[in-house]
Protein backbone atom coordinates (compact mmCIF):
# COMPACT_ATOMS: atom_id res chain seq x y z
CA UNK A 1 0.00 0.00 0.00
CA UNK A 2 1.06 3.37 -1.25
CA UNK A 3 2.75 5.98 1.72
CA UNK A 4 1.02 9.23 1.35
CA UNK A 5 4.07 11.44 1.07
CA UNK A 6 3.53 14.81 3.53
CA UNK A 7 4.84 17.66 1.13
CA UNK A 8 6.49 19.27 4.17
CA UNK A 9 7.74 16.59 4.98
CA UNK A 10 9.45 15.61 1.62
CA UNK A 11 10.34 19.34 0.54
CA UNK A 12 12.75 19.10 3.98
CA UNK A 13 14.18 16.03 2.75
CA UNK A 14 14.67 17.41 -0.52
CA UNK A 15 16.44 20.39 0.97
CA UNK A 16 18.88 18.25 3.25
CA UNK A 17 20.45 17.34 -0.07
CA UNK A 18 23.18 19.47 -1.23
CA UNK A 19 22.17 19.38 -4.92
CA UNK A 20 24.46 22.39 -6.07
CA UNK A 21 23.87 22.42 -10.17
CA UNK A 22 24.36 19.70 -11.64
CA UNK A 23 24.77 17.24 -8.55
CA UNK A 24 21.33 15.85 -8.50
CA UNK A 25 23.22 14.35 -4.47
CA UNK A 26 20.53 11.49 -4.91
CA UNK A 27 17.13 14.11 -5.21
CA UNK A 28 16.02 11.98 -8.31
CA UNK A 29 16.43 8.55 -6.61
CA UNK A 30 14.25 9.62 -4.10
CA UNK A 31 11.35 10.80 -5.89
CA UNK A 32 11.80 8.33 -8.26
CA UNK A 33 10.53 5.47 -5.49
CA UNK A 34 7.73 7.38 -4.25
CA UNK A 35 6.80 7.85 -8.29
CA UNK A 36 7.35 3.61 -8.87
CA UNK A 37 5.32 2.93 -5.64
CA UNK A 38 2.58 5.09 -6.96
CA UNK A 39 2.46 3.06 -9.96
CA UNK A 40 4.75 5.62 -12.36
CA UNK A 41 6.91 3.87 -15.10
CA UNK A 42 10.70 5.66 -14.76
CA UNK A 43 13.01 6.18 -17.31
CA UNK A 44 15.95 7.81 -16.29
CA UNK A 45 17.73 9.95 -19.13
CA UNK A 46 21.51 11.22 -17.98
CA UNK A 47 23.38 13.19 -20.78
CA UNK A 48 26.68 13.86 -19.69
CA UNK A 49 26.92 14.71 -16.33
CA UNK A 50 23.53 15.51 -15.54
CA UNK A 51 20.61 13.17 -14.51
CA UNK A 52 17.25 13.73 -16.27
CA UNK A 53 13.87 11.80 -14.72
CA UNK A 54 10.81 11.18 -16.76
CA UNK A 55 8.20 9.54 -14.78
CA UNK A 56 4.28 8.51 -16.34
CA UNK A 57 1.09 7.04 -15.67
CA UNK A 58 -1.26 6.58 -18.28
CA UNK A 59 -1.31 5.97 -21.83
CA UNK A 60 -2.07 8.40 -25.10
CA UNK A 61 -2.88 11.98 -25.22
CA UNK A 62 -3.63 14.56 -23.84
CA UNK A 63 -0.05 14.51 -21.81
CA UNK A 64 -0.05 16.60 -19.19
CA UNK A 65 3.60 17.19 -17.93
CA UNK A 66 4.72 19.14 -14.57
CA UNK A 67 8.36 19.58 -15.04
CA UNK A 68 11.11 20.82 -12.48
CA UNK A 69 14.09 20.72 -11.68
CA UNK A 70 16.13 19.26 -8.54
CA UNK A 71 19.25 21.43 -8.67
CA UNK A 72 19.66 24.45 -6.67
CA UNK A 73 22.70 27.74 -7.04
CA UNK A 74 25.66 28.02 -4.47
CA UNK A 75 24.16 29.08 -1.35
CA UNK A 76 27.19 32.16 -1.21
CA UNK A 77 28.49 32.66 2.29
CA UNK A 78 27.13 30.46 4.42
CA UNK A 79 27.87 32.82 7.70
CA UNK A 80 25.65 35.01 6.26
CA UNK A 81 22.49 32.95 6.54
CA UNK A 82 20.70 32.31 9.70
CA UNK A 83 20.61 28.91 9.55
CA UNK A 84 22.70 26.25 7.69
CA UNK A 85 21.03 26.38 4.17
CA UNK A 86 20.97 22.49 3.92
CA UNK A 87 19.31 21.83 7.34
CA UNK A 88 15.56 23.06 6.61
CA UNK A 89 14.67 25.21 9.31
CA UNK A 90 11.08 26.92 10.13
CA UNK A 91 10.76 29.58 11.61
CA UNK A 92 8.09 32.23 11.79
CA UNK A 93 5.67 29.69 9.53
CA UNK A 94 8.60 29.95 6.77
CA UNK A 95 10.17 26.71 5.65
CA UNK A 96 14.48 28.21 5.22
CA UNK A 97 16.65 26.43 3.05
CA UNK A 98 18.54 26.76 0.25
CA UNK A 99 15.98 25.25 -2.72
CA UNK A 100 12.94 25.99 -0.52
CA UNK A 101 11.13 28.17 -3.08
CA UNK A 102 13.31 27.42 -6.13
CA UNK A 103 12.22 24.74 -6.60
CA UNK A 104 11.92 21.84 -4.33
CA UNK A 105 9.18 22.78 -2.83
CA UNK A 106 7.59 22.90 -6.16
CA UNK A 107 8.83 19.26 -6.79
CA UNK A 108 7.41 18.16 -3.65
CA UNK A 109 4.17 19.40 -4.69
CA UNK A 110 4.22 17.63 -7.91
CA UNK A 111 4.99 14.00 -6.48
CA UNK A 112 2.20 14.78 -3.79
CA UNK A 113 -0.16 15.93 -6.85
CA UNK A 114 1.20 12.74 -8.86
CA UNK A 115 0.50 10.18 -6.26
CA UNK A 116 -2.96 12.06 -5.11
CA UNK A 117 -3.98 11.97 -8.91
CA UNK A 118 -3.14 8.50 -9.59
CA UNK A 119 -5.29 7.19 -6.18
CA UNK A 120 -8.22 9.02 -7.64
CA UNK A 121 -8.35 8.33 -10.71
CA UNK A 122 -6.56 4.66 -11.50
CA UNK A 123 -7.79 4.41 -15.16
CA UNK A 124 -7.36 8.44 -15.87
CA UNK A 125 -7.69 9.33 -19.64
CA UNK A 126 -4.30 10.34 -20.97
CA UNK A 127 -0.60 10.34 -19.69
CA UNK A 128 0.21 12.34 -17.11
CA UNK A 129 3.87 12.66 -16.22
CA UNK A 130 7.07 14.40 -14.42
CA UNK A 131 10.02 15.88 -15.77
CA UNK A 132 13.00 16.94 -13.56
CA UNK A 133 16.50 17.65 -14.51
CA UNK A 134 19.99 18.63 -12.07
CA UNK A 135 20.39 20.80 -14.90
CA UNK A 136 18.17 23.92 -14.58
CA UNK A 137 20.06 26.29 -12.66
CA UNK A 138 24.05 25.68 -14.68
CA UNK A 139 24.21 25.77 -18.24
CA UNK A 140 20.81 23.87 -19.00
CA UNK A 141 23.08 22.60 -22.30
CA UNK A 142 22.40 18.53 -20.89
CA UNK A 143 19.06 18.97 -18.81
CA UNK A 144 15.61 19.68 -20.81
CA UNK A 145 17.11 21.00 -23.68
CA UNK A 146 18.50 17.44 -24.50
CA UNK A 147 15.75 15.75 -23.11
CA UNK A 148 13.50 17.92 -25.95
CA UNK A 149 15.88 16.59 -28.46
CA UNK A 150 15.08 13.15 -27.47
CA UNK A 151 11.98 13.67 -27.39
CA UNK A 152 11.60 15.16 -30.73
CA UNK A 153 13.85 12.55 -32.51
CA UNK A 154 11.79 9.56 -30.67
CA UNK A 155 8.46 11.28 -31.70
CA UNK A 156 7.34 11.75 -28.12
CA UNK A 157 4.66 14.61 -27.87
CA UNK A 158 3.37 16.80 -25.10
CA UNK A 159 0.03 18.77 -25.10
CA UNK A 160 0.64 20.84 -21.56
CA UNK A 161 3.23 21.47 -19.55
CA UNK A 162 3.06 23.34 -15.78
CA UNK A 163 6.68 24.71 -14.91
CA UNK A 164 6.81 24.67 -11.02
CA UNK A 165 9.27 27.88 -11.30
CA UNK A 166 8.33 30.67 -8.45
CA UNK A 167 6.23 32.55 -10.09
CA UNK A 168 4.12 34.36 -7.52
CA UNK A 169 4.44 38.22 -6.34
CA UNK A 170 2.78 39.07 -3.46
CA UNK A 171 0.50 35.95 -2.73
CA UNK A 172 0.37 32.55 -3.80
CA UNK A 173 -0.67 32.02 -7.51
CA UNK A 174 -1.17 36.27 -8.40
CA UNK A 175 0.91 35.48 -11.44
CA UNK A 176 1.28 32.53 -14.20
CA UNK A 177 4.36 33.20 -16.67
CA UNK A 178 2.34 31.93 -19.98
CA UNK A 179 5.36 32.99 -22.08
CA UNK A 180 9.15 33.92 -22.11
CA UNK A 181 11.81 36.35 -24.23
CA UNK A 182 14.73 34.45 -25.88
CA UNK A 183 18.22 34.32 -24.55
CA UNK A 184 21.22 35.38 -26.51
CA UNK A 185 24.62 35.77 -25.05
CA UNK A 186 27.64 36.67 -26.56
CA UNK A 187 31.58 36.81 -25.38
CA UNK A 188 33.26 39.29 -27.14
CA UNK A 189 37.14 39.94 -27.76
CA UNK A 190 37.97 42.92 -29.20
CA UNK A 191 41.97 42.36 -30.27
CA UNK A 192 44.70 45.22 -29.69
CA UNK A 193 48.14 45.52 -29.29
CA UNK A 194 49.64 45.58 -25.86
CA UNK A 195 52.23 48.44 -24.73
CA UNK A 196 53.61 50.91 -22.70
CA UNK A 197 51.03 53.84 -22.00
CA UNK A 198 53.95 56.39 -22.53
CA UNK A 199 53.87 55.46 -26.31
CA UNK A 200 50.68 54.64 -27.46
CA UNK A 201 51.39 55.25 -31.12
CA UNK A 202 53.31 51.90 -31.05
CA UNK A 203 50.17 49.79 -29.45
CA UNK A 204 46.28 49.59 -30.15
CA UNK A 205 44.41 50.40 -27.28
CA UNK A 206 41.32 47.43 -27.62
CA UNK A 207 39.38 49.11 -24.83
CA UNK A 208 39.14 52.59 -26.84
CA UNK A 209 38.76 51.14 -29.69
CA UNK A 210 35.52 49.01 -28.26
CA UNK A 211 34.04 52.02 -26.42
CA UNK A 212 32.00 53.58 -29.67
CA UNK A 213 30.58 50.50 -30.96
CA UNK A 214 29.25 49.61 -27.30
CA UNK A 215 27.95 52.93 -26.39
CA UNK A 216 25.84 51.92 -30.27
CA UNK A 217 24.83 48.94 -29.04
CA UNK A 218 23.55 49.81 -25.38
CA UNK A 219 21.85 52.93 -26.65
CA UNK A 220 20.15 51.62 -29.53
CA UNK A 221 16.41 51.08 -29.06
CA UNK A 222 15.97 47.13 -30.43
CA UNK A 223 12.19 47.52 -31.01
CA UNK A 224 9.29 49.11 -29.55
CA UNK A 225 7.86 45.88 -27.88
CA UNK A 226 5.76 43.12 -29.38
CA UNK A 227 2.21 41.53 -28.20
CA UNK A 228 2.09 40.62 -24.62
CA UNK A 229 6.54 41.04 -24.32
CA UNK A 230 8.02 43.92 -23.54
CA UNK A 231 10.88 45.86 -25.87
CA UNK A 232 13.84 43.87 -26.28
CA UNK A 233 17.34 44.99 -24.19
CA UNK A 234 21.09 44.74 -24.38
CA UNK A 235 22.74 44.31 -21.32
CA UNK A 236 26.48 44.43 -21.07
CA UNK A 237 27.16 41.92 -17.67
CA UNK A 238 31.28 42.10 -17.29
CA UNK A 239 34.47 44.10 -19.33
CA UNK A 240 37.79 42.62 -18.48
CA UNK A 241 40.99 43.89 -19.88
CA UNK A 242 44.65 44.71 -18.56
CA UNK A 243 47.45 43.22 -16.80
CA UNK A 244 46.59 44.87 -13.75
CA UNK A 245 49.56 47.69 -14.20
CA UNK A 246 48.37 51.19 -14.78
CA UNK A 247 50.88 51.88 -17.38
CA UNK A 248 50.11 49.06 -19.76
CA UNK A 249 48.03 48.91 -22.89
CA UNK A 250 45.82 45.87 -22.98
CA UNK A 251 46.54 43.22 -25.62
CA UNK A 252 42.74 42.72 -25.75
CA UNK A 253 39.21 43.11 -24.05
CA UNK A 254 36.57 40.75 -23.19
CA UNK A 255 33.24 41.96 -23.20
CA UNK A 256 30.26 39.52 -21.79
CA UNK A 257 26.59 40.86 -23.04
CA UNK A 258 23.17 39.40 -23.10
CA UNK A 259 19.86 39.89 -24.90
CA UNK A 260 16.16 39.11 -23.82
CA UNK A 261 13.92 39.41 -26.82
CA UNK A 262 10.45 39.34 -27.95
CA UNK A 263 9.46 36.98 -31.18
CA UNK A 264 10.13 40.05 -33.39
CA UNK A 265 13.31 38.60 -33.32
CA UNK A 266 15.62 35.70 -33.81
CA UNK A 267 18.78 35.23 -32.56
CA UNK A 268 20.75 35.10 -35.91
CA UNK A 269 19.20 38.64 -36.61
CA UNK A 270 20.30 39.70 -33.35
CA UNK A 271 24.05 38.43 -34.01
CA UNK A 272 24.15 39.75 -37.52
CA UNK A 273 23.27 43.28 -36.49
CA UNK A 274 25.55 43.23 -33.76
CA UNK A 275 28.47 41.75 -36.37
CA UNK A 276 27.27 44.71 -38.33
CA UNK A 277 28.15 47.23 -35.63
CA UNK A 278 31.16 45.56 -35.00
CA UNK A 279 32.45 45.68 -38.58
CA UNK A 280 31.41 49.70 -39.29
CA UNK A 281 34.07 50.43 -36.28
CA UNK A 282 36.09 49.12 -37.51
CA UNK A 283 37.39 46.31 -34.90
CA UNK A 284 39.19 43.56 -35.16
CA UNK A 285 37.49 40.91 -32.95
CA UNK A 286 36.06 37.33 -32.60
CA UNK A 287 32.39 36.38 -30.61
CA UNK A 288 31.61 33.18 -28.96
CA UNK A 289 28.04 33.24 -29.10
CA UNK A 290 25.01 30.90 -27.14
CA UNK A 291 22.08 30.96 -27.76
CA UNK A 292 19.98 30.03 -24.71
CA UNK A 293 16.51 30.01 -26.02
CA UNK A 294 13.95 31.59 -28.45
CA UNK A 295 10.80 33.22 -27.13
CA UNK A 296 7.72 31.47 -26.47
CA UNK A 297 4.11 32.69 -25.69
CA UNK A 298 1.63 29.87 -24.55
CA UNK A 299 -1.84 31.70 -25.75
CA UNK A 300 -5.48 31.12 -24.62
CA UNK A 301 -6.14 27.86 -24.68
CA UNK A 302 -7.34 24.93 -22.48
CA UNK A 303 -4.07 25.57 -20.08
CA UNK A 304 -3.88 28.79 -19.88
CA UNK A 305 -8.16 28.25 -18.56
CA UNK A 306 -7.24 25.47 -16.35
CA UNK A 307 -4.92 27.20 -14.41
CA UNK A 308 -6.71 30.77 -13.82
CA UNK A 309 -10.05 28.98 -12.75
CA UNK A 310 -8.03 26.70 -10.25
CA UNK A 311 -6.29 30.17 -9.02
CA UNK A 312 -9.71 32.02 -8.33
CA UNK A 313 -11.26 28.96 -6.85
CA UNK A 314 -8.30 28.01 -4.82
CA UNK A 315 -6.39 31.37 -3.95
CA UNK A 316 -8.94 33.50 -4.73
CA UNK A 317 -6.80 36.32 -7.28
CA UNK A 318 -7.27 36.63 -11.10
CA UNK A 319 -4.11 35.93 -11.73
CA UNK A 320 -1.71 38.21 -13.71
CA UNK A 321 -0.39 36.45 -17.32
CA UNK A 322 1.99 37.54 -18.83
CA UNK A 323 5.66 36.96 -20.05
CA UNK A 324 8.22 39.08 -17.88
CA UNK A 325 10.70 37.50 -16.09
CA UNK A 326 13.87 35.52 -17.07
CA UNK A 327 14.08 32.03 -18.25
CA UNK A 328 12.92 28.52 -17.73
CA UNK A 329 13.25 25.68 -19.22
CA UNK A 330 9.82 25.83 -19.85
CA UNK A 331 11.54 27.38 -23.16
CA UNK A 332 12.88 23.95 -24.60
CA UNK A 333 9.45 22.46 -23.81
CA UNK A 334 7.44 24.93 -25.66
CA UNK A 335 9.03 24.73 -29.28
CA UNK A 336 7.53 20.59 -29.40
CA UNK A 337 3.79 22.44 -29.72
CA UNK A 338 2.84 21.95 -26.16
CA UNK A 339 1.00 24.84 -23.80
CA UNK A 340 3.04 25.95 -21.33
CA UNK A 341 3.14 28.04 -17.77
CA UNK A 342 4.84 28.65 -15.01
CA UNK A 343 3.47 28.53 -11.68
CA UNK A 344 4.51 28.26 -8.09
CA UNK A 345 5.27 30.21 -4.61
CA UNK A 346 6.42 33.59 -4.02
CA UNK A 347 9.63 34.21 -5.10
CA UNK A 348 10.98 36.91 -3.24
CA UNK A 349 13.86 34.95 -1.75
CA UNK A 350 15.10 33.02 -4.47
CA UNK A 351 18.79 32.89 -5.21
CA UNK A 352 19.21 34.93 -2.21
CA UNK A 353 20.63 34.24 1.31
CA UNK A 354 17.90 32.77 3.73
CA UNK A 355 15.68 31.62 0.48
CA UNK A 356 12.08 30.44 2.23
CA UNK A 357 8.79 30.17 0.71
CA UNK A 358 5.45 30.20 2.83
CA UNK A 359 4.78 26.64 4.76
CA UNK A 360 1.27 27.34 4.68
CA UNK A 361 1.73 27.88 0.66
CA UNK A 362 4.14 25.22 0.08
CA UNK A 363 1.08 22.93 1.44
CA UNK A 364 -1.39 24.01 -0.29
CA UNK A 365 0.06 23.87 -3.89
CA UNK A 366 -0.58 19.91 -4.46
CA UNK A 367 -4.23 20.72 -4.37
CA UNK A 368 -3.04 23.86 -7.12
CA UNK A 369 -1.31 21.15 -9.15
CA UNK A 370 -3.82 18.17 -8.79
CA UNK A 371 -7.09 20.34 -10.10
CA UNK A 372 -5.38 21.39 -13.11
CA UNK A 373 -4.74 17.99 -14.01
CA UNK A 374 -8.07 16.91 -13.17
CA UNK A 375 -9.25 19.88 -15.69
CA UNK A 376 -7.10 19.25 -17.93
CA UNK A 377 -7.14 15.12 -18.26
CA UNK A 378 -10.70 14.04 -16.94
CA UNK A 379 -13.97 14.51 -18.78
CA UNK A 380 -16.98 17.39 -17.72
Amino acid sequence: MTTKTNVLDFTRDLIARPSVTPDDQGCQDLIAAKLADAGFRIENLPFGPVKNLWATHGEGSPVLVFLGHTDVVPTGPVEEWTSDPFVPAIRDGLLYGRGAADMKGSVAAFVVAAEEFVAAHPAHPGTIAILLTSDEEGDAVDGVRKVAEHFRATGRKIDYCVTGEPSSIKQLGDLLRVGRRGTLSGTLIVKGIQGHVAYPERARNPIHQAMPALAELCGRRWDEGYAEFPASSFQISNIHAGTGANNVIPGDCEVVFNFRYNPGWKAEALEREVHAVLDRHGLEYAIRWHRGGEPFLTREGALRCAAREVMVERCGVTPDENTGGGTSDARFIAPLGAEVIEMGPINASIHKVDECVSVEDLQRLPALYREIAEKLLLPM
